[in-house]
């Protein structure tokens, strides 16, 4: 006589296979090389088909940058509920360090921090990821602004403030990215307090004088 799998337990066993896809990926992918990293080696490390990977996601760029599409999607959520006295600026500030003290635990249940943090440095070191990386972004940015100009009671597409304000923030990330990947400590509160350093900097760097002499 079949088993029969009730829909609740089909649905855990394909979750724990994505996620088994997932970090098996990173892991092989961040210990010997992304190109060297093949979907078959990712399969057989998982003892699956080929195919069932391609039922999870559409490829190797896909697999490294998933839980990063998770973090975006937790920092747009931020955004969305800061409190609306918030000005534009300070919103995205508080949204992505909440994002950074918040996310961990999202995070955990599906790869170790630590691996996550390695994928992080693998993307902004491989020219390929990081233009994927960088893509998503500016998706991302988009959709930030639309947030802000809701917030802000304006129309996106005739008041340019709001996507000046996410480029400014955005270019800012940008800069803690490429700082924190390029050093020796890539642990979370490191990344945290480069972020809020930088981002606290922005009022003086755009409106005061830098001489001090």
């Amino acid at each position: 006589m079949d088993t029969v799998i009730r829909p609740g337990l089909r649905e855990l066993k394909k979750r724990r296979t994505r996620d088994a896809l997932l970090r098996t990926a990173l892991e092989l992918f961040t210990s010997q090389g992304y190109e060297r990293t093949t979907v078959d080696e990712i399969a057989g490390t998982v003892d699956v088909s080929q195919r069932t990977f391609f039922r999870y996601f559409a490829g190797k760029e896909e697999v490294t940058l998933a839980v990063q599409e998770m973090v975006a999607a937790h920092f747009v959520e931020a955004v969305r509920r800061r409190p609306p006295e918030e000005a534009p600026l300070e919103a995205m500030r508080n949204a992505v360090l909440e994002s950074w003290d918040t996310i961990g635990d999202a995070v955990g249940r599906v790869v170790p921090v630590e691996l996550y943090l390695r994928a992080c440095r693998l993307i902004q070191s491989t020219p390929s990821l990081l233009a994927a990386h960088l893509r998503r972004s500016d998706e991302v940015g988009e959709e930030v602004a639309r947030i802000v100009a809701e917030r802000e009671g304006l129309d996106v597409d005739t008041d340019p403030r709001p996507r000046v304000a996410v480029a400014v923030f955005a270019g800012v990330m940008r800069v803690t990215e490429r700082l924190w990947g390029s050093g020796r400590d890539i642990g979370a509160d490191t990344f945290r307090e480069l972020t809020a350093a930088h981002l606290d900097a922005l009022g003086a760097a755009l409106t005061g004088r830098w001489r001090t002499g």
